[in-house]
């Protein structure tokens, strides 16, 4: 995920500009840049590392100008150094990308052929010189940019200028975010808000395909057709403070319902039709994940639960061995690393010590490489990782963590999708998936819609001080986490069993005082749940059952409640089910009036062993 920030002003915009890439870099860090017009003259610095070196060039070298584009990069296509940071520029044109081009080598090789040299290993590269053969051969800016994207396949929004247009940016988008700042005798164009907020609260968000022109006085934009569409103008709330509660009681309350639109942003420009897109796990990352014989998965608290479905997903689907395990644990022993294993570390923060240290560990151990699944771009984890993907989650300020755990499990869906694919799962299976994953974030949202009935579930357990959860199949670690949440923010003792496993000592704990939780998705495991559910109602056991559509319980919960939803699939049902249980958590929680997002004993970020 990259960053882009344009702007056309009658001031110079090189700090304008600056600042906005330091407000999106948590899209990407590996290598930043500028281009500023000037008289008919293109302005470039770039730098690999952060915002700041390349802040640095610029102030020792300032340059001025009202016309310029800027980018922090998440590199996929080419190693992150200076020759493949952006902007990239071709002839007269400089341009700046976010997303994947699929047919980049094809059109690479067609202009290899008429005789361009290429500096650089990117797609991006690729698009650059295509607008600039366009616009030397008569065609306006704006022309050559949406003829240019008619023939690319893949992601990507972009900013474009050329030095025989000064005070023109051109943008487009298709797959990923591109909006505008609309100004005062300025405009600007942005990955998202927070990158223009310094400068400006009215934003208009680009639809797919859409072609947009910046000047100084003026803002037009094209649709599919190429014909001048009008978009609406929004004024956003956002503050330069993003971590604010607003209308919501508690950040784990807000958190919880930002989760339809970052498991979007997890997805976004990372999946399509067919699957997976290429490259979304770094340079090299396909070649890597194509070689691997085995995963072994490590991560403490929610991460290990999000560990744990992966380990049901990768094992049905793509037929690989899979070892979860929590880091504290694995640190202290030797464990055995079959040839073509892959090290996954899972963390929201990416700095938890104890899986820090584990992916440390790891490197004297044999693995085939290793992957971070990480919501911190600049966090260690990430930084010492041969692959990432990142959750894309924004801040999570609650310390029970919510929107982390979800779009871990969209991350770890397409590591998934990835995995399966490239080990011949059935094209119409595989399809089926994808569709699905690319329906979770509509699944969650109208799981969302569920809070009133469950406001009414969490009087039930307020005055209680235990709780079993139960599940079965992939939806145990949903149980698993489902419990957690209750004990972290209620401090009512929950635990959560395998259904299967509760005549093996917890029935004993069933009567009239404690209440059983269960995960009820369809499935081939739901008649078997059902028995397990007669044997504590059987026991005078309170069921609180969240069931899937409008399957048969069998008046499993003549004491208790039902309560029914759509799981949206067998793939994405942990995800989809994992909402009822965290906002069932939270009005518990509420109702016994402990402090939700500071519950006591336990901070967000785990940097101690």
């Amino acid at each position: 995920m990259c960053g882009i920030v344009a702007a056309v002003a009658q001031r110079d915009v090189a700090p304008l500009l600056i600042a906005g890439l330091k407000a999106l870099e948590y899209r990407g860090y590996d290598s930043a840049g500028i281009a500023v017009l000037d008289h008919g003259d293109v302005h470039r610095v770039r730098a690999k590392g952060k915002v700041r070196e390349m802040e640095s060039l610029y102030l020792a070298n300032p340059f001025p100008g009202g016309t310029g584009i800027a980018h922090t990069r998440w590199a996929t296509h080419g190693v992150p150094n200076e020759a493949n940071a952006h902007p990239h520029t071709a002839g007269n044109v400089a341009l700046v990308h976010n997303g994947i081009i699929e047919n980049y080598a094809s059109l690479r090789a067609e202009l290899q052929a008429g005789g361009h040299v290429f500096t650089s290993e990117t797609d991006t590269e690729v698009m650059a010189a295509l607008i600039s053969e366009r616009v030397e051969s008569g065609m306006s800016l704006r022309e050559a940019v949406t003829a240019t994207v008619r023939g690319l396949e893949g992601a990507y929004a972009i900013a474009v200028v050329s030095s025989k247009e000064p005070g023109h940016v051109v943008g487009a988008r298709h797959g990923a975010p591109l909006l505008v700042g609309v100004g005062i005798g300025e405009h600007f164009l942005g990955s998202d808000a927070q990158a223009l907020i310094q400068v400006t609260n009215k934003i208009i968000y680009l639809e797919e395909h859409d072609v947009v022109e910046i000047t100084r006085d003026h803002v037009q934009i094209y649709g599919r057709d190429g014909k001048p569409v009008e978009r609406a103008v929004h004024e956003s709330e956002l503050s330069t403070d993003a971590v604010e509660r607003g209308e919501y009681r508690h950040y784990m309350q807000k958190e919880i319902f930002e989760q339809p639109r970052a498991v979007a942003d997890t997805l976004e420009a990372r999946i399509g039709p067919n699957g997976v897109l290429p490259n979304i796990f770094g340079v090299g990352g396909d070649e890597l994940l194509a070689k691997v014989k085995g995963l072994h998965i490590i991560a403490c608290g929610t991460s290990y639960h999000a560990g744990l479905v992966a380990k049901y997903w990768i094992e049905e689907y793509a037929r690989l061995p899979v070892n979860v395990e929590v880091a504290s644990e694995y640190r202290y022993r030797e464990a055995v690393v079959p040839e073509g294993t892959l090290f996954v570390a899972i963390s929201q923060s990416g700095e938890t010590a104890d899986t820090l240290a584990a992916m440390r560990e790891s490197r004297r151990r044999g693995y085939l490489g290793t992957l971070a699944i990480c919501n911190v771009p600049e966090s260690s984890v990430v930084r010492e990782a041969d692959l990432k993907l990142m959750t894309r989650a924004g801040p999570e300020i609650g310390v029970a963590s919510t929107k982390a755990f979800t779009t871990q499990l969209a991350a770890l869906g397409l590591l998934t999708l990835q995995l399966a694919h490239q080990r011949g799962l059935d094209g119409e299976r595989h399809a089926d998936l994808a569709s699905q994953l690319q329906r979770m974030p509509s699944m969650i949202e109208k799981a969302l819609e569920l809070e009133p009935q469950i406001i009414e579930l969490a009087e039930h357990l307020i005055h209680r001080q235990h709780a079993l959860f139960l599940g079965r199949g992939v939806q145990y670690p949903v149980a698993m986490e489902g419990a957690l949440k209750l004990k972290e923010i209620s401090y009512i003792h929950a635990e959560a069993y395998a259904a299967g496993e509760l005549k093996h000592g917890p029935l004993a704990l069933v009567d009239e005082d404690m209440p059983v939780i269960a995960v009820a998705p369809n499935g081939p495991l739901l008649d078997k749940l059902k028995s397990n559910l007669q044997e504590v109602r059987a026991r005078g056991g309170e069921l609180l059952v969240f069931a899937d559509g409008e399957a048969s319980m069998d008046g499993n919960a003549s004491r208790g409640a039902i309560l029914r939803m759509d799981g949206g699939g067998e793939f994405i049902a942990p995800a989809v089910f994992t909402v009822p249980m965290q906002l069932l958590a939270y009005h518990v929680a509420v109702l016994r009036g402990t402090d939700v997002d500071q519950p006591r004993n336990l901070a967000k970020s785990v940097t101690v062993e």
